[in-house]
């Protein structure tokens, strides 16, 4: 295959990330993947990133996620400073056959704004699609930028413009999946997990109080706001509270952390992450948005751990109830179905797993939508006139 991919990973944090980075994982699952099939990818990150690549462009020595908790006057350049460089970087050299940009809200923008001689670009969805009403309700990608999302759950909310420029969905995928069928059971300790970054949106606060409620051991394994370490967080002090996930953390969720029954963690990686959630009764997601692409989800089935969950987002899409989870509307419920899950199968999350989320059933869906975007664009350009 004859392509250059610019993938443009963002300035926040290096790919792979050093624990948890939901879209910097995405990326660095991506892209060797899209290099097996031949794809060139020029990575725009950080200096810092260290996945295998063709080419690297970075305006940042390392990753900028600390500033996020800043005053917005002090941290809305650092986007626009690394969209400047790819911006130049385009305008420099004409191999680029496609940007695949992954920078919320003002990657889109900026490539949308970029004019007709522009490569064509596709800009995946990784969030709330409700954030941004006045971009997303006004898009003109013109004829080069289209979107994908990450479920159909996700791109059926989206505005009528959004969707004008979609191009479809593309499932998100764990390297765990790789042979996942063929992977032996591990023992099953008693507790179940919430896997991810604690804020109101994962609802870790009501799964404390489940498990409370229930007498089921929880663990919370995750950041809160930029702190990956419960000692992190303590040393901080009260100037930590300005970040809204610190103050969701201390004042609804760390009154239920008694290091016994509910325990946090903090960030977890590789081996240490894959071993703790292999080990769970369950994972548990009592979700109070609407969930669009669910990267734990896929990791838990391929570790053979199945998912109690709020039927929100993409969950339907990724869960078979009764087979490889349960989900309920009810969030009353989901006690009740955290007793429940330990009848469910582990082998059966496996093979769902392997059958779905691998990173080159990924990558191959990712071709087919770049030859789309490219089609689509080449067809406008040979329009007269």
């Amino acid at each position: 295959m004859s392509l250059t991919v610019l993938m443009n990973a963002g300035p926040w944090l290096s790919v792979p990330p050093p624990g948890y980075g939901g879209i910097e994982n995405v990326v660095a699952t991506l892209v060797p993947e899209l290099r097996r099939l031949g794809v060139r990818v020029v990575l725009a990150t950080v200096d810092s990133s260290s996945l295998p690549v063709d080419e690297k462009f970075s305006v940042f020595q390392d990753g900028q996620f600390h500033a996020l908790q800043r005053p917005y006057n002090q941290v809305c350049g650092i986007s626009q400073a690394h969209l400047n460089g790819v911006v130049r970087l385009l305008h420099s050299r004409d191999d680029i056959d496609l940007v695949h940009d992954h920078v919320e809200a003002v990657g889109l923008a900026t490539l949308a704004a970029m004019g007709p001689d522009a490569p064509p670009a596709l800009h995946t969805l990784h969030w709330d699609l409700a954030k941004h009403p006045a971009l997303y309700g006004n898009l003109d990608g013109g004829d080069r930028v289209r979107v994908n999302g990450v479920s159909a759950a996700q791109l059926a909310r989206a505005p009528q413009a959004l969707r004008d420029h979609s191009v479809g969905h593309v499932h998100l995928s764990t390297p765990l999946a790789v042979d996942a069928h063929r992977r032996p059971p591990v023992d099953k300790g008693d507790y179940v997990i919430i896997l991810g970054r604690i804020n109101p949106g994962k609802g870790q606060d009501l799964g404390a109080r489940l498990a409370r409620r229930v007498g089921v051991p929880l663990v919370l394994a995750g950041p809160v706001g930029p702190y990956h370490r419960p000692e992190d967080l303590a040393a901080a002090g009260d100037e930590a509270r300005q970040n809204p996930d610190v103050r969701f953390f201390h004042d609804e969720v760390a009154p239920h952390v008694d290091g016994d029954l509910v325990r946090w963690v903090g960030t977890v990686a590789g081996q240490e992450r894959d071993d703790l959630l292999a080990g769970a009764r369950a994972s548990l997601f009592p979700l109070r948005w609407e969930e669009p692409g669910g990267t734990a989800v896929v990791e838990s089935l391929a570790v053979g751990t199945p998912v109690v969950a709020t039927a929100r987002g993409c969950l339907p899409e990724l869960i078979e109830h009764g087979r490889t989870g349960l989900l309920t509307t009810d969030e009353d419920e989901l006690g009740d179905l955290l007793l429940a899950a330990s009848v469910l199968e582990p082998g059966e999350c496996r093979h769902e797993a392997a059958a779905r989320f691998t990173p080159a059933m990924m990558a191959q869906r990712y071709v087919q939508l770049y030859d789309r975007v490219r089609q689509l664009t080449a067809a406008r350009r040979l329009q007269p006139v």
